[in-house]
């Protein structure tokens, strides 16, 4: 239970986006879910009957084979980064408001400009962008080279370009645009004329999300100034399917919720077993195929050589 208890205890919008993401791409590589129903395509959207779900499925898709597990890492690690430990997201609905902004930039910019299908790179890539503003000239290491934390996104970026080629490099790349227009309209740059942010975070978004007056942060407790209100619609933090703890006694009032913190934490398990028992019997038996192709060449978007933008199985 272990790893419950660590999965429980993330960062909530982070753990629960890089593990759809993981368990979504894992799915759809090993051929249990259909590739060519989930990825962004421009005429899917536009039929009669438009195919709207892929707005959403294609920024959880990552590329193949060990892309899986770095755009899922990146994904958690500078996604929690930001969330928990960025003065720029004091509360929950800023990083969701956020996470929205960089979603539709980058859904805008590879439907019409880059053909981009799946997306989970970019969306690290924006994570990391934006991360790096609260660490600005930190030394940080990648593999040998030590740098300035400010070049690590576009270290990335000429990673994928000399591993993948431009096609893959420039898909990645809406990500780091998406990053820096929002920081652009965020006021970070007041010698353009924009002196405060026009992305203010809606109202019923912090009624959904609910809001904090303080805010524990890994290197300590920081004061909001807003006035505590709990989640309206939607509590990510789970701590309702805790054991519970109140004046009258050990566990009191805890014996209602108890049932659901099982039942979840038995779904959760039933999951990752599922999952590591896919994944052994193909590293066993092996999988007739591990990623969809597009022309002879990998799904744009990965971290490999690309096609035309035709899926093939």
């Amino acid at each position: 239970m272990w790893l419950v208890e660590a999965f429980f205890h993330a960062p909530p919008i982070s753990r629960n986006l890089a593990a759809a993401s993981f368990i979504f791409s894992l799915l759809l590589y090993i051929g249990i879910l259909d590739f060519t129903l989930f990825y962004l395509s421009l005429p899917a959207l536009v039929n009669l009957a438009p195919e709207l779900w892929r707005l959403f499925t294609s920024l959880l898709i990552t590329g193949p084979r060990l892309s899986l597990i770095f755009d899922v890492y990146f994904l958690y690690v500078y996604g929690a980064k930001l969330e928990i430990a960025s003065p720029r997201f004091s509360q929950r609905a800023d990083f969701v408001t956020y996470l929205c902004f960089i979603c539709g930039i980058i859904l805008i910019l590879n439907l019409f400009i880059t053909s981009g299908h799946v997306l989970a790179s970019s969306l690290a890539l924006s994570f990391i962008t934006t991360s790096v503003r609260d660490t600005w000239d930190q030394p940080v290491t990648l593999f040998i080279l030590t740098m300035p934390c400010q070049y690590l996104p576009y270290a990335f970026l000429l990673l994928t370009l000399i591993m993948a080629g431009p096609q893959a490099a420039l898909i990645q790349g809406t990500g780091l645009a998406a990053a820096h227009l929002y920081d652009l309209l965020t006021g970070l740059y007041p010698s353009t004329g924009i002196e405060r942010s026009l992305l203010p975070t809606p109202g019923w978004v912090m009624k959904v999300f609910g809001t904090q007056d303080v805010v524990n942060r890994p290197y300590g407790t920081a004061i909001t100034g807003a006035t505590g209100k709990a989640a309206w619609g939607l509590d990510l933090s789970w701590k309702r399917f805790g054991p519970g703890r109140t004046l009258g006694g050990e566990g009191a009032g805890a014996e209602p919720e108890r049932p659901k913190g099982l039942v979840l934490a038995a779904i959760v398990m039933a999951i990752f077993l599922l999952v590591c028992g896919v994944s052994g019997y193909l590293f066993v038996y092996g999988s007739p195929g591990w990623a969809p192709v597009v022309d002879g060449g990998e799904v744009p978007g990965s971290t490999s050589p690309v096609g035309n933008g035709k899926v093939t199985r």
